[in-house]
């Protein structure tokens, strides 16, 4: 959605796998008209191949990974449009170079129980990330900072109640 006038809004819809990312991050862009896109879609065939095997990936294999979603957010900010990214965001270094793009981006950290996640895992089909790899997201994952831009919210509750809390959210932040 170009934003006349105003600075266009970027969100990174965030959480290890499982968490609902996608479906969330793909239903809040719709309502809010912005430009939509899944970091799942911008891996190269080497990490994909990496994670269909079972193998976590390296901060180095993230890293051409994670310029090329910067890349994406920065093209659109030039534009004015907004956007929402379904993305992983695990780390804070990870973050940090998403908001190279857009220095004002908000993170929607979606968490829920390792339980629920795996069983989430188990039964999604046509994904190459298989549930081995759970414990190694959540080793790796870094909650929101204080001091970033965003909000955690329980990925948990049915996707209507994420999208109204996200939106209650960000009427009281933006």
């Amino acid at each position: 959605m170009r934003l006349a006038g105003s600075k266009p809004r970027h969100l990174v819809v965030m959480g290890v796998s499982g968490s609902g990312k996608t479906t969330i991050a793909k239903r809040l862009a719709a309502e809010l008209r912005h430009e939509f896109a899944d970091a799942d879609d911008f891996h190269p065939a080497a990490n994909v191949a990496k994670m269909t095997s079972g193998q976590a990936l390296t901060d180095a294999d993230r890293e051409p990974w994670l310029r090329a979603l910067a890349a994406w957010i920065a093209q659109h900010r030039s534009l004015r449009l907004s956007t929402v990214l379904a993305c992983s965001a695990l780390k804070r270094r990870y973050r940090d170079t998403l908001r190279g793009a857009a220095p004002h981006i908000v993170f929607i950290h979606l968490d829920a129980p390792r339980e629920t996640l795996l069983r989430r895992l188990q039964h999604r089909e046509g994904h190459y990330m298989p549930a081995a790899l759970l414990d190694s997201q959540l080793a790796t994952l870094e909650p929101l900072a204080a001091d970033e831009a965003g909000v955690t919210l329980d990925a948990m509750a049915p996707p209507a109640t994420i999208i109204d809390n996200i939106r209650e959210f960000l009427s009281v932040t933006l």
